[in-house]
């Protein structure tokens, strides 16, 4: 079955995207500033965390080429989100105690809404619609983390992909069911919970059940 979007819900996703794009950047930038990497090696992070988990999703859905190469925006996003982070690090460091994490948190929200919705779009069935809006909000983060050589926040028990997948569903929610939830609303409170959620989970550590195991 597939999915249309409205005049309204078209501008939100064009808003998220950008804003998405932005705060994911920045995040990468951020890590590279803080492992001392070089210039050219910051704005490499802030690509791909801004645009590797969209490119990850194009190629799942079959919109090829994947849209994040097809036009300037989000390449040029990333470039002025890499110069403000190096410009305004000192001050992003002493405002919040980890920019990293707080701007992957922002990212991770909102991505997680355009992955869902775009995958609605292509015809995925709701219940992949949520994992694929997973996969766009953790695939560039999990770039990021690779290219620096550290486990992905998605690998080490912390609610992140969790979060993720609780805001996709809450998107999806309004396109199985609009004249119950309307989309616009859904987008807009699936991608809060999944922000404010990712941000209890920094302050208060939480975490997933890791088991157990005796090695012998």
């Amino acid at each position: 079955m597939l999915y249309e979007l409205n005049t309204t819900v078209d501008l939100l996703l064009e808003l998220f995207n950008y804003l998405g794009l932005f705060a994911f950047a920045i995040s990468g930038a951020a890590a590279g500033i803080r492992r001392q990497a070089d210039l050219f090696g910051i704005a490499i992070l802030a690509f791909s965390a801004a645009c590797f988990g969209g490119i990850i999703r194009d190629v799942l859905i079959g919109s090829l080429p994947p849209a994040n190469i097809m036009s300037w925006e989000p390449l040029a996003t990333s470039l002025a989100a890499t110069a403000a982070t190096v410009l305004f690090y000192p001050y992003l460091a002493e405002k919040f105690n980890n920019p990293v994490q707080v701007f992957d948190a922002i990212g991770l929200g909102l991505f997680t809404v355009i992955g869902a919705e775009k995958a609605l779009v292509y015809g995925v069935g709701p219940v992949w619609a949520v994992l694929l809006g997973m996969v766009t909000a953790v695939g560039g983060g999990m770039v990021r983390d690779i290219l620096l050589a550290e486990v992905p926040f998605v690998l080490k028990g912390e609610i992140y992909a969790t979060a993720a997948v609780a805001g996709g569903a809450i998107a999806v929610a309004g396109y199985v069911w609009p004249l119950t939830f309307p989309p616009q609303y859904t987008m807009v409170l699936g991608a809060a919970v999944c922000i404010v959620l990712r941000c209890l989970t920094i302050k208060y550590h939480w975490g997933i059940p890791t088991p157990r195991i005796r090695h012998k």
